[in-house]
C-alpha cells in the first residue's frame, strides 16, 4: 500500500469514526411514554400520514422493530426501507425514490446517520410534511458529515471500528466500516440487554467510509417542521452535538437518558415523538 493510500484510508476511517453510529422551540422537554393503544393492532386510521423510518449506520431496518410495533399498535401505517449506507448522495436518492412511491403526506424519521439521509432526501420529496431526528445527524447545506461530527467532543466510536476493504459506490477500491463485535454493546447500546446487543452486532450492516466525506447539498429542516430526540448518554453522536443541531433547526426537542440506540432502550419515547409529529401533520 502506498503512503497516499494509507493516508487516504486513515482519513476516511477517522472521518467515519468521528461521525457514525452505525437527536427547539423553547426549552427541551423530557420524552414520556406513549399512551395506551386505542386502535386494534394493524388497523390504519383514515387521514393519518404514512410514517417512513430510515435506519442509520451499523444497523438495518429491523433496528426500528420496537418502535414499529408501538406505532402500528396505534393504527399508523409504517414503512422502514433499507438504507444502502453507500454514501450520502446515493442513499438520499434511494430514499427519495421510496418516498415518491408513497401516496399522501409523510412523516419522515431518521436515526443516527439516517438523519443526514432524510435531511437531503426530503428536499426532493414534496409529500414529506414533517421530519423526526432520533439521536441523529442534521447537517446544513454545504456541511461535510465528518467535519460536523468533530465539532463537539465525546464520541467513543473511533477505537471500536474495524475496516474491511470493499468496493466504493463507484466501483473503485474503498473501505467498509464495522463496529467490532466485542465493542458493540459498550459503544452503541450500553443500556440494551447484552443478548440483544450481540444479535444486533452480528447482523450489523457496514457503512462506506466515503459517506463522511460527502457534502450535504440541501437541508430540508430549513423549510419543514422538525422534532428531535436527544440521547443524553450517547457514545456515538455526542449529546451536545445533537442539542446544537436541534437548536439550529428550531426543532421541538425531547431528551431521554439513553445510549445511541433509544429505538431499543426507549422505544416509547421515540414512538411518542413520532406520533406528535404525525398529529401535527393531521391538523
Amino acid at each position: 500500500m502506498s503512503l497516499h493510500q494509507a493516508v487516504s484510508r486513515r482519513t476516511a476511517l477517522a472521518a467515519g469514526a468521528a461521525a457514525a453510529a452505525a437527536v427547539t422551540v423553547g426549552p427541551a422537554a423530557t420524552a414520556t411514554a406513549a399512551e395506551p393503544a386505542t386502535a386494534a393492532p394493524g388497523h390504519t386510521r383514515p387521514g393519518r400520514p404514512t410514517i417512513v423510518l430510515v435506519h442509520g449506520a451499523f444497523a438495518d431496518a429491523s433496528s426500528w422493530s420496537p418502535v414499529i410495533e408501538r406505532l402500528q399498535g396505534r393504527g399508523h401505517t409504517v414503512i422502514a426501507p433499507a438504507n444502502p449506507l453507500r454514501g450520502l448522495h446515493h442513499d438520499a436518492a434511494h430514499i427519495a425514490a421510496v418516498l415518491a412511491s408513497v401516496k399522501g403526506p409523510v412523516v419522515l424519521a431518521g436515526h443516527s446517520y439516517g438523519g443526514a439521509v432524510i435531511t437531503e432526501a426530503a428536499a426532493n420529496a414534496p409529500g414529506v410534511e414533517a421530519l423526526v431526528y432520533v439521536a441523529a445527524f442534521m447537517p446544513d447545506a454545504g456541511e461535510v458529515l465528518g467535519e460536523l461530527a468533530g465539532r463537539f467532543p465525546g464520541s467513543e466510536l473511533t477505537p471500536a471500528l474495524t475496516q474491511v476493504p470493499a468496493p466504493a459506490p463507484d466501483g473503485s477500491p474503498g473501505l467498509d466500516l464495522y463496529i467490532r463485535t466485542e465493542e458493540f454493546h459498550r459503544v452503541f447500546a450500553q443500556d440494551v440487554s447484552l443478548t440483544t446487543a450481540r444479535t444486533l452486532a452480528a447482523v450489523q450492516r457496514p457503512l462506506s467510509a466515503t459517506a463522511f466525506g460527502d457534502r450535504a447539498t440541501a437541508a430540508a429542516w430549513r423549510s419543514l417542521p422538525s422534532w428531535a430526540l436527544v440521547a443524553t448518554r450517547d457514545r456515538g453522536i455526542p449529546a451536545e452535538l445533537q442539542r446544537f443541531q436541534a437548536r439550529r433547526a428550531g426543532s421541538r426537542t425531547a431528551e431521554v437518558r439513553s445510549s445511541h440506540l433509544p429505538l431499543h432502550s426507549a422505544p416509547d419515547a421515540v414512538a411518542g415523538l413520532i406520533r406528535a409529529a404525525a398529529d401535527h401533520v393531521r391538523r
